[in-house]
């Protein structure tokens, strides 16, 4: 009965720790910086999808994160070479994009039928204002402003300590490694953009789905994506990155992820709407996807450099389709029938040709019986 008991009791115990931890796991990163949920609850990103404009002078990211968890509020950053203005970015500028670098879609047909054709199952198979800063502290606060759901605050530190602590006490809770990853940027004398996810009621639903894309702008001698604070995610990372510029782009080094794949390369020919604004100056465009399967490896940021060549090229993606004559009959069925008949008929014609060349018989003579004595 006592054994019972203390089984039971480490039973509620062991519950008890689980739920613990899974309100204690950690958010993962973004590419933009550190995301954590500001709330009990969790929080992910699933998914990242940068805009990145260079035109040998200024920088532009549109950034758009898809997210879901638990949580009902988060913050991140985003450290920039000089200093930026922020806007809400262009929803439709990620249609556009996405319709412009779609893989090109061919037909490979396949005679003999697979599971799913018909006449198997009878049907066809899928196809498939600035606040001042406290004197000393270490922490400039250049603008602060709410845009949409977002508070964004615009900020420059000569200390990664001083600025780990200023997002603590303004309301940007963010992972305590954060001073030791922002270290190579105050050391490089690089800005800052820190996001909160606000909700405007106080009965807002858990963040699920694609948040509004930011629109950030900057100087900048050479074109970077900002990737170093993701090594402090606990998950594994994918990004999709498209670069506009004069010419294709490719990055310098894969920054301890994945190869970075190369989906898309080519001129916009978009004449209307946001992309073809956004490209107007950058016309080429050159998409890049990457997985970080180990966030802790990264060592970088994205350095973009002009690649050899301007060679155009877009993935395809090829639709399997059974071989038919007109919508519904497939020749390989036209095929075993037609040479079913031939085989038919040529028996038929081997049997009639041998009964033509039997020889006939002559009956045997009759003999007349002998005469009677």
């Amino acid at each position: 009965m006592q054994t019972n008991r203390a089984r039971a009791a480490l039973i509620i115990v062991a519950a008890l720790l689980f739920q613990l931890l899974a309100v204690s796991v950690p958010a993962n990163a973004c590419g933009c910086g550190a995301m954590v949920p500001r709330s009990q609850g969790q929080i992910s990103v699933d998914d990242e999808t940068s805009v990145l404009r260079w035109d040998g002078r200024t920088e532009q990211i549109v950034m758009r994160l898809a997210v879901h968890g638990s949580a009902h509020d988060a913050a991140w950053i985003m450290p920039v070479p000089h200093r930026a203005t922020v806007k809400l970015g262009d929803v439709d500028l990620f249609t556009d994009l996405s319709v412009a670098t779609a893989p090109e879609v061919r037909t490979r047909h396949y005679f003999w039928p697979r599971a799913g054709d018909w006449p198997f199952d009878g049907g066809a198979g899928d196809g498939a204002a600035a606040t001042p800063s406290a004197a000393g502290s270490g922490v400039g606060v250049v603008g602060r402003e709410r845009l949409g759901p977002f508070d964004v605050a615009r900020l420059t530190a000569t200390d990664p300590e001083a600025l780990a602590d200023w997002l603590h006490d303004n309301g940007f809770e963010l992972p305590a490694r954060l001073d030791r990853a922002l270290r190579p940027y105050v050391d490089q004398g690089w800005e800052y953009v820190a996001v909160r996810l606000a909700p405007a009621t106080a009965d807002h639903l858990p963040m699920t789905g694609s948040l509004d894309p930011l629109h950030l702008t900057f100087a900048s001698e050479r074109p970077v994506y900002p990737m170093r604070l993701s090594r402090l995610a606990r998950t594994e990372q994918h990004l999709n990155l498209y670069v506009l510029a004069a010419h294709r782009m490719e990055p310098r080094s894969a920054i301890g992820g994945a190869a970075p794949r190369m989906t898309f390369a080519g001129k916009v020919t978009n004449t209307y709407g946001p992309l073809a604004e956004f490209a107007t100056g950058t016309p080429y465009l050159t998409a890049y996807t990457q997985d970080f399967p180990t966030p802790s490896t990264i060592d970088g940021d994205h350095e973009l450099r002009r690649s050899a060549h301007d060679t155009a090229y877009r993935q395809v993606k090829y639709e399997d389709e059974l071989l038919t004559v007109g919508p519904d009959i497939p020749v390989w069925l036209l095929t075993v029938l037609g040479a079913f008949a031939a085989v038919a008929t040529t028996v038929i014609l081997l049997v009639v040709r041998a009964r033509r060349r039997r020889p006939v018989v002559p009956p045997a003579p009759v003999q007349a019986p002998p005469p009677l004595r």
